[in-house]
């Protein structure tokens, strides 16, 4: 038993927690870096709600970043760790470097974009009553961070590449290094103390990129230290296009999946800045807050995917069973803590964002009603997770569709219909996205039965008993 692997033989409920609790620390560092540099921008003395509501804007551009290096990523990462246990080491070096000659192309792309389209897209979130105050500081803030992106882009690529061969830690590091800087220099570079000038957003863009950089620039340092077994030559980064075909066959899903989540947060942007600023910029503050519980859920499913994968392909239908079991209600206890969180820290967040006023009572109502959406999207997370473990990709594709596209723009604007943009039926808004989970979860249960049938129900008992 010493011999076999941990997925093969560690009871399911403490592999879950194994593997998942250090994916969803990572994750919640992520997202509480995002509430700590959103907290210090919107204290800024006078201009701090502008400064708020400029974030707001360039946030959706700034996960579709995140969403096209990590899907490129997952996809070279699963290619390089097939590769090697073959022992085809040619072959993943060829793919590593393959893998930065893309994040080479995505950079040249979002350079460009830095360059001619920043203005044009934060435009298109705008309204009458958006301030040239706030448009100027996202326009600033967004062209830094396009213009400066190759950290980002590299650390996707790099972070994948540890995780590949089981240094996860050394990734971690990384990421933990950049995120110190960048909380470190944000006061520094935002209000200008120890000499350096005042710089306000664009200070906190600055950090931003520089803690980016950081991170690569780390994680890079120990891919060339401790990667021994992945070779790498100037040659590799020439472009195969068999290995670029292969990587995105496997990260376009992860791709559409996050860039989902972008385009999601841009259309709201759009329909919110109808009713009034205030309504986008509490939404964008308190979307920085989901996203600290929602990670732990994609933390946690991003370790159900692997454990059940594995027993489904040593067809161990017991453990599969029990991982779909255990993943389900440790969601299910994550989300409902996050809810708790929520409800019981409203006010405390909306102090830390210094919210005052129509943008404070938009926020606590977020806060107050979306809230209880989290158990259900808790569930749809780790649903779209058992899909693509049981090789149920378009049934992973539906559910982020359905929850992040189909149902919640019309759900939307019929909530704001229906509330006749009343600020006493701001919460008539918000129950769409209890609504669209909801919706999503029956369906995505109604699909994950037809797909167990399909894969699991099939398959042989093994005469041996769960180990203890």
């Amino acid at each position: 038993m010493q011999n076999k692997n941990k997925m093969e033989v560690m009871p399911v409920n403490r592999l879950l927690l194994t593997m998942g609790v250090p994916m969803m620390l990572s994750m919640v560092l992520q997202a509480v870096y995002n509430i700590v540099d959103s907290a210090f921008v919107a204290n800024i003395p006078e201009t701090g709600e502008e400064a708020a509501n400029a974030l707001t804007l360039v946030f959706p551009m700034q996960m579709l970043m995140v969403a096209f290096g990590i899907g490129t990523g997952v996809g070279m990462n699963a290619l390089v760790s097939r590769s090697l246990g073959q022992k085809d080491y040619e072959k993943a070096g060829k793919t590593a470097g393959n893998a930065f000659f893309l994040a080479g192309v995505m950079y040249l792309c979002f350079l460009l974009f830095g360059i001619f389209g920043v203005k044009f897209y934060v435009l298109s979130q705008a309204s009458a009553e958006t301030s040239t105050l706030t448009l100027n500081m996202a326009v600033s803030y967004l062209k830094i961070c396009c213009i400066c992106s190759m950290g980002i882009l590299c650390f996707s690529i790099v972070e994948k590449l540890l995780q590949a061969t089981g240094n996860s830690l050394y990734s971690t590091i990384a990421q933990i290094s950049g995120a110190i800087v960048n909380i470190i220099l944000d006061p520094i570079m935002i209000y200008g103390f120890f000499g350096c000038p005042e710089l306000g957003v664009r200070g906190a863009a600055y950090a931003t990129v520089i803690g980016q950089l950081v991170s690569a620039g780390t994680g890079l340092f120990f891919h060339f230290r401790k990667n021994k077994e992945i070779p790498n030559a100037l040659n590799y980064v020439k472009p195969e296009i068999s290995l670029i075909k292969e990587i995105y066959q496997i990260g376009l899903p992860a791709i559409i999946a996050q860039a989902l989540m972008s385009l999601m947060t841009y259309g709201l942007n759009i329909l919110l800045v109808r009713i009034s600023v205030p309504m986008q910029t509490a939404y964008g503050m308190y979307y920085k807050i989901q996203q600290f519980v929602l990670f732990m859920a994609f933390g946690l499913r991003d370790a159900i995917t692997p454990v059940l994968a594995f027993n489904h392909g040593s067809v161990n239908r017991e453990r599969i069973r029990n991982t779909v079991f255990f993943g389900l209600l440790y969601t299910g206890i994550i989300m409902l803590s996050g809810t708790i969180l929520a409800e019981c820290s409203a006010g405390t967040f909306a102090h830390l964002f210094g919210m005052t006023g129509e943008t404070e009572k938009a926020f606590l109502s977020a806060m107050h009603v979306i809230s209880f959406s989290f158990l259900f999207a808790g569930i749809n997370i780790a649903l779209q997770g058992i899909a693509q473990a049981l090789n149920g990709g378009k049934e992973s594709l539906i559910i982020s569709l359905l929850r992040q596209l189909v149902l919640i723009f019309p759900l939307i604007l019929l909530m704001i219909h229906f509330s006749g943009q009343n600020p006493e039926k701001i919460w008539l808004i918000w129950s769409a996205f209890i609504i669209t989970e909801m919706l999503t979860a029956f369906v995505g249960i109604f699909l994950l039965r037809k797909l167990y049938q399909k894969k699991v129900s099939v398959l042989p008992l093994k005469m041996f008993p769960e180990p203890a």
